[in-house]
């Protein structure tokens, strides 16, 4: 990659990073106001439990 467009691709990455934090806010937001107590934490842990269960044959 040319040394002259690393700012521009530097840009483009901070701007995607901004998008991408603020989605996860906002669904952070969101699970919390359906019930998931400390939103995306929660619903990971949810997730990893169901597996769990389905993998030994709970589910």
């Amino acid at each position: 990659m040319d040394m002259d467009k690393l700012p521009d691709k530097v840009a483009a990455l901070e701007s995607l990073c901004d998008q991408l934090r603020s989605e996860l806010s906002y669904l952070d937001e969101l699970l919390i106001e359906v019930g998931f107590e400390e939103g995306i934490r929660t619903l990971k842990s949810a997730a990893l439990e169901l597996l769990e269960k389905k993998r030994r044959g709970e589910a």
